[in-house]
């Protein structure tokens, strides 16, 4: 069989072949995908193919040997433990995803943003790529389950309820899934206003210096000019004049922008 392939289910007249995708995170927080291809009779055999990293199938091992009576119940009961095993890892993914987003989230309403945001648009894109990551490789395994749903004798009326079960617990993942792409996208979005935000409150500074140090500046200018006709030039008072001139109008435009919290 191909590998690479989303998680779907195939009736052939000798056997069924199922595709999922075993789902978690490594100790980086990097998503894990372990693919695994199912060749399943009734009533005579259950394969399954693994490639690295292999999903631990133990779990399930377990549960069957503790659960002999409902062994009668044939592939579909197997079906149902392997196919519980993957969707419970899927839960306990998005647990963590949710644990990544409220992190986000605190760092985004952080007191101290502007430390707090060092490296948080990457971090923010880098999950929310795994998030969509996650979604697409999780979400294809509702469509399997209403497909073995539906299949005759394969979920009998007693594995139903086991059946709708992984069901809610997958439609739960797609959901919770959605949810925290939606709060990195308001984070996103609220990490860009506190940039843009910031970065009003250093032009607003900078506007304000440059105003404060302009008229000092055209003082200078009008009296560097050195036009014989220029009264002020002949003027013993001149000089300092022209310095308290600069001083008090510097002072002013400043004392103007503190009040207006522009400084």
């Amino acid at each position: 069989s191909r590998w690479g392939q989303r998680s779907k289910v195939e009736f052939y007249p000798e056997y069924i072949f199922l595709v999922s995708h075993g789902l978690t995170l490594d100790a980086e927080d990097e998503l894990t995908d372990s693919e695994i291809h199912l060749f399943a009779r009734q009533g005579v055999f259950v394969i399954t193919v693994r490639r690295k990293p292999v999903l631990d199938f133990g779990p399930a091992a377990k549960r069957m040997q503790g659960e002999q009576g409902m062994q009668h119940e044939g592939v579909g009961f197997l079906l149902y433990l392997l196919l519980d095993e993957i969707v419970d890892g899927y839960l306990d993914t998005i647990d963590r995803l949710e644990d990544l987003s409220d992190d986000i989230e605190e760092r985004v309403s952080a007191e101290d943003a502007e430390r707090a945001s060092e490296g948080l648009a990457q971090d923010i894109f880098h999950l929310r790529q795994t998030v969509v990551r996650f979604r697409r490789l999780a979400a294809p395994m509702r469509e399997v389950l209403d497909l073995l749903m539906e299949a005759e004798g394969i979920v009998t009326s007693t594995l139903t309820p086991y059946y709708r079960d992984v069901l809610d617990h997958t439609i739960r993942v797609t959901e919770l899934m959605d949810n925290i792409r939606d709060l990195l996208t308001a984070a996103r979005e609220l990490q860009l206003a506190q940039v843009s935000n910031r970065l009003n409150v250093v032009m607003k500074k900078v506007t304000s210096w440059g105003a404060i140090i302009l008229l000092p500046t055209l003082i200078a200018g009008i009296y560097g000019m050195n036009f014989r006709n220029m009264p002020e030039l002949s003027w013993s008072l001149g000089y300092p004049l022209a310095l308290g001139l600069m001083a008090a109008s510097a002072f002013v435009l400043y004392r103007g922008f503190k009040k207006r919290d522009w400084l």
